[in-house]
């Protein structure tokens, strides 16, 4: 008999996602040999092996054990989503750097330094020598144009969001933002709002949303079958570079055009509550047949972000096949100068083949 591969769920002030995810989980996973707890943790030792084939981390975020602990249990051979070490790198700004390199419409986005600091660090005007002084604001609302949005370049819940129509309105405002690191971005006035879950990267499940009164709403024909296909692709790409396999991506819709507002979400709202029955249910099972085939067949090396061999900047896999990937370039190189190839053959590529997007398994929109 095999052992039983088991998923771990690490979370916090949740009350409905997680015993209706672990026992989905123990009801799809038991004929395969795959079952779901809460993780456990109690201190952790250096080369402790993993107990965790998968793990679901919705809380590390806020908790800095979890996220040290997570960090050892890739190196042990856990597949974790979302991947611990990107989530501790990544930002908003980058993200909407990265994917208008792509190709995804991105509003105009500033990234500002802070209006102050922590208290308990030692931050100077010595310190800060080289920040231009003073800085051109009117400049910078010339480029983002009014209104704007000034939000945080690292955070969620809709927290520290303003909406500014003037340089005035944006003093006051920034001066209420220490110690987070800002950006004022152009402010879309969409006719639609649309916020998709993802699971696994290419399963996307666009959902009309209301920003203003923050609420999902059931109604599956409020897209058009291109728009709709442009957000599936335009989120499916967003995932592939960032790595996510557990996320939501919003786009507000202006003139038929879908702008990707926010999508540096690793640890989505799941409460029933606040996303409905209707799509509380269809989370609870794509989620759980995700972690199912991660136990079973997932690779670490898909937990990274390849948006450096999306913009041609060079091979991704993160730390775990960066080091064998640059290996085999090496040998290749190596063999194809000894040895030339003859006529105008091409040498052979040292890099796999990309797998194909599978097709999504969410509900369909027209």
């Amino acid at each position: 008999m095999q052992p039983i591969k088991k998923v771990g769920l690490l979370c916090g002030r949740e009350y409905s996602f997680p015993p209706a995810f672990i026992a989905k989980v123990n009801q799809l996973g038991k004929a395969v040999g795959v079952a779901a707890e809460f993780v456990k943790l109690g201190g952790t030792r250096m080369n402790e092996p993993a107990e965790y084939s998968v793990i679901v981390d919705r809380i590390s975020h806020e908790v800095e054990y979890y996220r040290g602990y997570l960090k050892h249990a890739v190196l042990q051979g856990t597949y974790v989503i979302n991947n611990p070490f990107w989530w501790t790198a990544d930002d908003k700004y980058f993200n909407y750097s990265v994917a208008a390199k792509l190709g995804i419409a991105i509003p105009k986005t500033v990234l500002l330094p802070q209006k102050g600091y922590p208290k308990d660090v030692d931050i100077t005007s010595e310190s800060l020598h080289n920040l231009k002084y003073p800085m051109d604001w009117d400049g910078l609302l010339d480029y983002v144009g009014r209104p704007a949005i000034l939000k945080p370049f690292s955070g969620g819940g809709w927290k520290h969001v303003y909406k500014v129509n003037n340089k005035e309105e944006l003093f006051a405002a920034y001066d209420q933002t220490a110690p987070y690191c800002m950006t004022l971005q152009e402010f879309i006035d969409f006719e639609g709002y649309v916020r998709c879950f993802t699971f696994g990267k290419t399963d996307i499940l666009p959902v009309r949303y209301d920003p203003k009164e923050r609420r999902y709403l059931v109604e599956h024909d409020y897209l058009s079958k291109d728009l709709g296909a442009r957000i599936v692709d335009d989120a499916r790409t967003i995932n592939q570079a960032l790595g996510y396999e557990m996320n939501t991506i919003e786009f507000a819709i202006k003139d038929g055009v879908p702008w990707a507002i926010d999508f540096l979400n690793p640890a989505p709202d799941f409460e029933r509550d606040r996303i409905t029955e209707f799509y509380f249910e269809h989370v609870v099972e794509q989620m759980a047949h995700l972690v199912i085939d991660r136990a079973l067949n997932g690779e670490i090396s898909n937990t990274w972000p390849r948006w450096e061999e999306m913009l041609g900047i060079g091979a991704s896999s993160g730390f775990v096949g960066a080091p064998k990937v640059a290996s085999r370039v090496a040998t290749a190189s190596t063999a194809a100068a000894a040895q030339p190839p003859a006529g105008n053959a091409r040498p052979a590529s040292t890099e796999a083949p990309a797998k194909p997007a599978t097709k999504s398994a969410g509900l369909k929109n027209k």
